[in-house]
């Protein structure tokens, strides 16, 4: 907000806040700055007849109607690439978390259980069966990280990726009746919604987990509670949910899930490096020079 502050004047929230200020600053705002859970619908743009171009800070842009965008001729931008990392170490922490059952071991410790016994034993996971849904940069930063697990790698996507070394399968049920860990990390949006159905929940079977750091939006929540419930699959790592910040009763009461409150980025290194490509998007849009992260659509 603060280099924001210093180059423009900045409308902190107002169409949310105070709607008088909107309707009075409205016809002179150029561009919106959002984050990833930013909501920027048809309606929102056509109160600004001045709006220019929109600057997500995150990869994730499913909040935004690009559609209506385009159609006004302003461009939308995100920041893919900075965030990778981060992302992928999230998603083996939540694998490595809910299999070795780490958190409610760190309470068997705490809470003085461990003096009764040992913990009954966890699952392991060098060697297991990996899938992936959406092998894009997340993805291959997800495999990567796997292979040094010893982990046998397969994935599917909207396409095949030739150069991919990876087994490929044609939809997310056929690769989670070949996976131990399915790990979620593809785009949300309509076309991804419910993608991870009961269907799928019950092809990834009683051994298996899923491992959710794309959006809320890709799992058929109800149909996953009612798996773990059912012990349909084994357990899950979530860090995103169908209605944040407010989590079911029933995924909260689980002690074969781990939940995280939406942190896949949430290092300061990474979020600073997001921060500075949004903004570097609106200067760069103002300058009269090309956009630095354009969504694909706006290529």
């Amino acid at each position: 907000m603060a280099p924001l502050q210093l180059a423009y004047t900045v409308h902190d929230r107002i169409h949310e806040t105070d709607a008088a200020a909107f309707s009075q600053a409205a016809p002179r705002i150029r561009a919106i700055a959002g984050g990833g859970e930013s909501r920027v619908p048809r309606a929102l743009m056509d109160q600004l007849p001045a709006l220019e171009m929109i600057s997500v800070m995150g990869v994730g842009y499913d909040g935004v109607d690009v559609t209506a965008a385009l159609e006004r001729r302003v461009p939308v931008t995100h920041t893919p690439g900075v965030l990778n990392e981060d992302v992928a170490d999230l998603a083996i922490g939540l694998m490595l978390s809910v299999a070795r059952r780490i958190p409610q071991a760190d309470q068997y410790v705490r809470t003085g259980q461990w003096l009764n016994g040992p913990m009954p034993l966890a699952c392991k996971v060098s060697g297991a069966r990996l899938g992936i849904v959406g092998l894009g940069r997340i993805g291959q930063a997800i495999a990567d990280r796997a292979r040094a697990f010893n982990m046998s790698i397969a994935y599917t996507a909207r396409h095949q990726k030739p150069d991919a070394p990876y087994r490929y399968y044609a939809s997310a049920q056929a690769l989670a009746s070949e996976a131990d860990f399915l790990v979620l990390v593809t785009p949300g949006g309509a076309g991804t919604r419910e993608l991870v159905n009961a269907g799928v929940l019950k092809a990834l079977g009683p051994k298996g987990y899923l491992i959710n750091v794309a959006r809320g939006s890709v799992v058929d929540q109800s149909a996953l509670v009612d798996a773990l419930q059912k012990g349909l699959i084994a357990g899950a790592g979530l860090d995103v949910f169908e209605d944040e910040p407010n989590v079911p009763a029933a995924l909260r009461a689980m002690d074969n899930v781990v939940l995280t409150p939406h942190m896949a980025s949430a290092t300061l290194q990474t979020r600073q490096a997001m921060a500075d490509l949004a903004a570097a998007n609106l200067h760069a849009h103002f300058a009269s020079q090309p956009l630095l992260s354009p969504v694909p659509e706006c290529h």
